[in-house]
């Protein structure tokens, strides 16, 4: 597919709104600002339209999506509201998402703790001390049943923010929809399900880089042909971004992420019009307002153009970045912890300019703990008055055609393709994670910007300026109740006892032995699973066959 064949739409303002825009449905029937003016679908160059101005620009829904990834954008749809949330026991998280979805919450988020997130069920000693305190503990196939007891999963999407143990994880959420006599081509969501970014920036991992990628890949090709409305991948740079890397580095190595996986999943044999569709990403956003919005902007049209001239993908769909953000948590101080509000405001104004597909927006109180109840309603909020009150939402790419931030989405996307050119030089993103290269790049680009705090050169409110040195803001934070360990261990305990030892010996090994043979687990870890394996003897599996992954180390 040429670039004449995808832009030929792209004729004139008035074309695309006949031609395409005129074919959609919108929430509503017209939009007004607060003093009654009506408000234009988009604004665009009257006339034709330039051959620079397609490539580059084009109209919303149209390569190469600089201008949104939907023709009507928010006019049509607003984005997906998520609030991160995971605390205690099944039924503890559970209360806290009915709560999030009667106070006007479109999507769930679910976080889960550390033995989860690292393959340790709540009985095992490593998981002491852990169990419930950053997030929902779930083990097994009942806890999982129980954290969405209640819950539709065919009305609500469901987002899990899980890595190493992505695919038991998954398997669980399929289990539950099967035991309820649910299709998974009726579910939607996203598992984040991202090995990369974790040996680049969070370092949660279990066994080494290569197999890691692998599972990654197992659960994708899985997606694409079982559960086609579901984002098997969440190719995360938020991570890569609080770990200390600059917009144009979280841009790039999330595209270098992504180029990885797709050439993987083409080493399988499968057709990129298959699973493309279906990868979404994950970005930071972080406190230079303008910066972030190219950055959305540039993350678009560099992997349209890479899907199309790269991988030569044919369907539009293989090429749209769509994308969930959620701001910046690094940016969030312990110190007079009420401003983060506002800084959360900034960056959530900054996503929605430019154009994300769901928002995830911090609570003023998570440098102190989990959020309570209060301050996660304020953060919801908050997305409500930008979608419902501020006019952004009213017409199409807003900041779209300013000279400023054309000339910042250029720079940004070359600046990121010099990055992705390098990566493809050392190898790829498998090689260059396991040599360094982007740790490296990060570590300096955090140690430069300490540099100019300490300098005084970069400012933080209530930090290193405008302190308070006598006043001592506290604000009520949440506390969880340590019993919910004791509980979750005699639980999973339990469970492991009272399974079905003959199903469970038989479905265990069925999963041991496709996952030695190298084929795509996630058939038989569904059955195992279903028939009592829990999260940590599932990773146990793993490091016996893989070995344990200790990071070397880089100078």
């Amino acid at each position: 597919m040429n670039k004449s064949s995808l832009n030929k739409k792209s004729l004139s303002y008035t074309e695309w709104l006949r031609s395409t825009y005129a074919t959609q449905k919108e929430r509503k029937k017209e939009f007004f600002s607060i003093s009654f003016r009506e408000q234009v679908p988009l604004g665009a160059p009257e006339g034709e339209v330039s051959a620079d101005y397609a490539d580059k620009l084009g109209f919303p829904g149209e390569f190469p999506f600089t201008r949104g990834v939907q023709p009507t954008m928010y006019r049509g749809r607003l984005w997906t509201m998520r609030q991160f949330a995971g605390f205690g026991s099944a039924e503890d998280t559970n209360k806290r998402f009915k709560y999030l979805l009667e106070h006007g919450q479109t999507g769930l988020s679910t976080a889960f703790d550390m033995p989860s997130l690292m393959g340790y069920d709540p009985d095992h000693l490593r998981a002491r001390g852990e169990v419930g305190r950053e997030g929902v503990s779930v083990a097994t196939i009942d806890d999982m049943e129980r954290l969405f007891a209640g819950i539709d999963q065919t009305a609500v999407t469901t987002s899990m923010t899980i890595n190493a143990t992505a695919p038991i994880a998954l398997a669980m959420y399929f289990v539950v929809a099967r035991r309820r006599n649910v299709s998974w081509d009726l579910i939607g969501g996203t598992i984040q399900n991202d090995m990369l970014k974790e040996f680049i920036a969070q370092k949660e991992w279990i066994v080494p880089p290569p197999p890691s990628l692998k599972l990654n890949c197992d659960i994708i090709e899985f997606c694409a042909k079982n559960a086609k409305k579901f984002n098997p991948v969440s190719i995360s740079g938020y991570h890569i971004r609080e770990a200390g890397a600059t917009a144009v580095q979280e841009l790039a190595f999330t595209i270098a992420d992504g180029i990885a996986i797709v050439e993987e999943l083409l080493g399988r044999g499968l057709d990129v019009d298959l699973f493309a569709p279906r990868l979404s990403f994950f970005f930071d956003v972080h406190n230079d307002f303008f910066e972030e919005i190219a950055k959305f902007r540039a993350a678009r049209r560099i992997w349209a153009n890479l899907m199309r001239d790269r991988f030569q993908a044919k369907k539009e769909e293989s090429m749209r970045l769509r994308t969930h953000a959620q701001t910046a948590g690094v940016s969030l101080t312990a110190q007079q912890p009420v401003n983060n509000v506002a800084r959360v405001a900034l960056q959530a104004m900054a996503a929605v300019l430019g154009g994300v597909q769901s928002l995830h927006t911090n609570s003023m109180d998570e440098t102190l703990s989990l959020p309570t109840e209060e301050a996660v309603k304020v953060a919801l909020r908050t997305q409500q008055i930008i979608a419902f009150e501020s006019g952004v939402t009213n017409t199409i790419d807003p900041l779209g055609g300013s000279y400023y931030v054309e000339q910042l989405t250029d720079q940004i996307e070359a600046e990121a393709m010099e990055y992705i050119s390098k990566i493809d030089q050392l190898g790829g993103m498998l090689k260059a994670v396991e040599i360094g290269f982007p740790q490296k790049e990060i570590s300096e680009a955090a140690y430069r910007f300490q540099q100019r705090l300490d300098r005084l050169e970069e400012s933080i409110v209530g930090v290193n300026c405008f302190v308070d040195e006598l006043e001592q803001q506290e604000i009520p934070i949440l506390n969880i109740d340590y019993q919910a360990e004791e509980v979750q261990a005699k639980r999973t305990a339990s469970f492991k006892m009272s399974r079905d030892s003959k199903k469970y010996l038989s479905a265990r090994r069925a999963f041991e032995d496709v996952l030695k043979r190298g084929g795509n687990i996630m058939p038989e870890l569904i059955e195992a699973v279903d028939n009592g394996l829990t999260l940590g003897e599932y990773s146990d599996i793993l490091r016996e066959t893989f070995g344990i992954y200790s990071d070397p180390g880089f100078e």
